[in-house]
């Protein structure tokens, strides 16, 4: 019986052209399931965050295909691509990615407004979420006025507003001190085991990979190993 993959890639290549190109991807097969808590792993300039990339939309193959829940993303107009991250995608960024002038609420429900989500739908899971989070206390915070854990936190509730396929986290705890980064992390891991949530990290954190149930090893593009914990 065929298994469903919330996330195939096949034969998936990206070259960046330049005076000498450079393979940033060279021909990976990987098939994601869902609920996993996978990690993508290897030294800088290996190829996770161009692979990530790749499965969340942000940039296009050069050869090969890449489909979320069978539904193919080559071909698609940029435009297309926007309108099928906003509902099928969530994005956890190193740089935490909030608006400044928005409270802990307001970048939470951000997601929610772009997809026109009715107010009381919005006020209802934005206030579930940052309990989730445990920022139910900090609601009409700005960025500035919360630690970098605490706004990776917003970023987690933010990501999981749109109720997305699954969570493309790229070297979210790089920034962020060991308690922010162990805290952050049990919530994750918790998402996932309670809730179903998949996520799948970019990350040379040994934090993560310690928490990882399956870990993805590239090396100069190329997956060198899969392990299944």
């Amino acid at each position: 019986m065929k298994k469903n993959y919330v996330i195939e890639a096949e034969n998936l290549s990206k070259i960046y052209a330049g005076v000498v190109p450079v393979k940033a991807v060279d021909e990976v097969n990987l098939q994601i399931q869902d609920n996993e808590f996978t990690a993508i792993v290897g030294p800088s300039g290996s190829g996770k965050s161009t692979l990530l990339n790749m499965i969340g939309g942000l940039d296009r193959p050069t050869s090969g295909t890449i489909k979320v829940n069978d539904i193919l993303l080559n071909g698609m107009t940029d435009n297309q691509l926007i309108n099928f991250r906003l509902h099928h995608i969530g994005f956890v960024f190193q740089s935490f990615n909030l608006i400044p002038v928005l409270t802990a609420k307001e970048n939470a429900e951000f997601i929610m407004l772009l997809q026109k989500v009715p107010l009381q739908q919005r006020e209802k899971r934005v206030m579930s979420l940052l309990k989730e989070v445990g920022l139910d206390d900090k609601l009409d915070s700005r960025p500035s006025q919360l630690s970098g854990g605490q706004q990776q936190r917003v970023a987690v509730a933010r990501a999981l507003a749109s109720k997305p396929d699954f969570v493309l986290a790229d070297e979210p705890t790089a920034n962020l001190d060991s308690k922010s980064a162990f805290n952050l992390l049990d919530i994750m891991a918790r998402l996932n085991q309670e809730e179903g949530i998949t996520f799948i990290f970019s990350t040379h954190d040994q934090r993560v990979i310690d928490r990882a149930r399956r870990v993805i090893t590239l090396e100069d593009g190329k997956i060198v190993s899969d392990e299944i914990r």
